[in-house]
């Protein structure tokens, strides 16, 4: 039986895991590869790492940490950053990640989305949304390179291109509410909800399991994704690393 998936998002610059708010100002939390240990032990459904550096930086992905990451992940792993051809995504694919994901190669070059889901399966194919309200009319519009490059692209069309052209999954980023954690933003979620069949994660605002819990109840089977969430504790946000336990995902889902 499918039921939603709950998803630590780890960000890593300069090979350190980070937090940023509205993706600025990175906030060193820690090591990327002891974060996977605590969260092995904590049996989360799935993780998704990005490296914010590789494609601002227009180098390749950082192959000798992925290589780490998926020696130690006992879950399924999606990895970006700096990912611009079939061949990143293969090699990232064969050193033991599950998926792959694009963001300004989706958006530069599209049909590389289908390229790589004929090497590697569209299983295996994320493409990471970054949008952000612009103007004084507030109209969503996808980012790229950390949320520096306006595309003047709409996301609800974009997420749409994508799953034309073979995606597997797609995570809508919400630029303006990441770190914030005070909730998702909903009218973009579900603006892109109604208009994609594929696999969708959310991700930027969520500050607890209730928030968790608004976006399962509405849109059901869907991936939850959060990464101040599962790193932070209390008001201060002192860096601790941790996951809700199965009960009470398994209690939370079955409520709805």
């Amino acid at each position: 039986m499918l039921r939603p998936r709950v998803i630590p998002c780890l960000l890593v610059h300069n090979r350190g895991l980070v937090k940023t708010v509205n993706f600025k100002d990175p906030k060193y939390v820690g090591d990327p590869i002891n974060a996977v240990k605590i969260f092995n032990e904590k049996e989360v459904d799935e993780l998704i790492v990005l490296d914010i550096d590789a494609s601002v930086e227009k180098r390749d992905p950082d192959f000798t940490l992925i290589r780490n990451l998926a020696a130690e992940c006992r879950m399924p792993l999606c990895y970006g950053g700096g990912v611009k051809s079939v061949v990143h995504a293969k090699q990232i694919i064969n050193l033991g990640a599950e998926k792959v994901a694009l963001s300004s190669a989706a958006v530069e070059n599209p049909k590389l989305v289908s390229k790589i889901a004929e090497e590697v399966g569209k299983q295996s194919v994320i493409v990471v949304v970054d949008v952000r309200k612009k103007g004084i009319l507030g109209k969503y519009e996808v980012f790229t390179h950390n949320g520096k490059n306006a595309t003047g692209k709409n996301p609800k069309e974009f997420a749409q291109e994508m799953e034309r052209l073979g995606v597997g999954e797609i995570v809508v980023n919400s630029i303006d509410n990441d770190g914030v954690m005070k909730g998702f933003d909903m009218k973009l979620i579900e603006s892109i909800r109604e208009s994609v069949n594929v696999p969708m994660t959310v991700l930027g605002g969520a500050g607890s399991l209730s928030d968790i819990k608004q976006i399962v109840d509405k849109f059901g089977v869907i991936g939850v994704a959060a990464g101040s969430l599962f790193v932070f504790k209390g008001v201060y946000k002192a860096v601790l690393i941790n996951y809700p336990k199965r009960s009470e995902l398994n209690d939370m889902f079955q409520s709805r």
